[in-house]
């Protein structure tokens, strides 16, 4: 049993992201990464007639051995689940309905598929499956810090960047409503209805302006004009808070890596300095642990910790 422990916790080590000075793990990541990376290319080159033609059996052995590599992996992620959450109640159930779970399940699945089915109809819909390989793709955020951190901040500014899209919803839908009223009188076949107008709203506030359909009244150009100098805020809103989130991410990594690198003299000063800080507000520090402020200092225990 202890060696059957062992061995799961190897593999578990050797397929999450590499440590410093794991071998193992470091060639296990560079190898899915070049796997996901020349299976890319090999879609890509397939999609070329005459190559197709030429190599066609070579690509579907490469595909083969690329779909066991990734059930294996995915094979081992699960049976491993539980030391990945060793809180969870049921850990594998948790891991397979989790996003990078799902990502290899559908990176895998359009292989898997034909072999449940004869039928000609569901096997021409595979065509549309296969572009699920594709997802194989998003299997590098597990080893490339840059991608985990663009997660981080599509995480941590959810909220905001919906909020914008909203915004944005609505500014189009507006202008859309604006623009029919103006030119449907004069141009009803670009403009016949609210929704066809909302294709002009989307081109003009995302400054694309395919120039298809545009107004051709005095009024209708005045209120497209200041539609696409309001497009150009639009556009900024949802960018200014992607960049503010990779600050503040790329500031803790950096505050996070600063902490990790420091003596013992200057951990000592930092500890001196966050509880002069500390005192200053009121509190008393217990073994490293903040109390409430005293009640004698005029702060009651409502007060914040």
């Amino acid at each position: 049993m202890a060696k059957y422990s062992a061995i799961k916790r190897r593999t578990f080590e050797i397929i999450s992201k590499a440590e410093s000075g794991d071998r193992a793990s470091s060639i296990f990541d560079w190898s899915i990464m070049a796997l996901i990376a020349l299976s890319i290319l090999t879609i890509i080159l397939d999609s070329f007639q005459n190559i197709h033609e030429r190599y066609q059996t070579l690509f579907q052995t490469f595909e083969v051995i690329t779909v066991i590599v990734f059930t294996i992996e995915y094979i081992l992620r699960i049976w491993t689940a539980d030391l990945l959450y060793p809180d969870a109640k049921h850990p594998r159930l948790k891991y397979c309905f989790s996003f990078m779970a799902i990502v290899d399940l559908l990176a895998i699945l359009p292989f898997y598929l034909p072999f449940f089915s004869a039928d000609l109809r569901f096997l021409r819909m595979m065509r549309l499956f296969r572009l699920f390989r594709l997802l194989r793709v998003l299997k590098l955020g597990r080893y490339l810090d840059a991608l985990q951190v663009i997660v981080k901040v599509i995480r941590t500014s959810g909220p905001q960047l919906i909020m914008s899209v909203v915004i944005c919803f609505f500014v189009m839908l507006f202008s859309a409503i604006i623009m029919y009223e103006v030119e449907n009188p004069v141009q009803p076949e670009q403009f016949p209805n609210v929704l066809s107008s909302l294709w002009w709203a989307i081109c003009t506030l995302t400054t694309v302006g395919y120039g298809d359909v545009y107004p051709i009244t005095a009024v209708g150009r005045f209120f497209a004009s200041i539609i696409s100098l309001v497009g150009i805020g639009i556009i900024a809103i949802p960018t200014g808070i992607i960049a503010a989130g990779f600050n503040q991410v790329i500031n803790k990594e950096q505050d996070k890596d600063a902490v990790e690198t420091m003596n013992d003299d200057e951990l000592l000063a930092l500890q001196g300095k966050v509880i002069k800080q500390l005192s200053e507000r009121g509190y008393s520090l217990v073994i490293g642990k903040p109390t409430e402020p005293d009640e004698k200092e005029g702060k009651g225990s409502d007060s914040h910790t």
